[in-house]
């Protein structure tokens, strides 16, 4: 398994709850919630870091406060950091409340309400 199940659906609960449609992506061993045909938020097993991290795109302002948090990483894929998306940390999203601020912030962003 390339990513947490049950974290998959804490995050689908979080989008249905805020009444916007989504799509959901498995892809790369990752799984992605789409929003507006883009990927908004996605989970998957970072081999280099070891467990469950959420990739959130997030937006270049956003990025500049969260990647000062101890939960978040940034995100490269190519070896280069993305500005617009973050990786956060399981401690960053164990608690409901943790969870629910970056799905809404993913989703602010990908929305165009930044």
């Amino acid at each position: 398994m390339a990513y947490d199940i049950y974290l998959g659906e804490r995050i689908s609960q979080i989008i249905k709850s805020r009444n916007v449609l989504f799509t959901e992506k498995k892809m790369m061993g990752a799984l992605i919630f789409m929003v507006n045909e883009k990927m908004c938020i996605g989970i998957h097993i970072n081999k280099k870091y070891g467990d469950s991290l959420i990739m959130a795109k997030i937006g270049a302002v956003a990025y500049e406060t969260e990647i000062k948090k101890e939960v978040c990483l940034p995100m490269d894929f190519s070896g280069r950091p993305s500005l617009n998306f973050i990786y956060i940390t399981p401690d960053g999203f164990d608690i409901d409340e943790d969870l629910e601020y970056w799905v809404d912030k993913a989703l602010a962003f990908n929305l165009g309400d930044k």
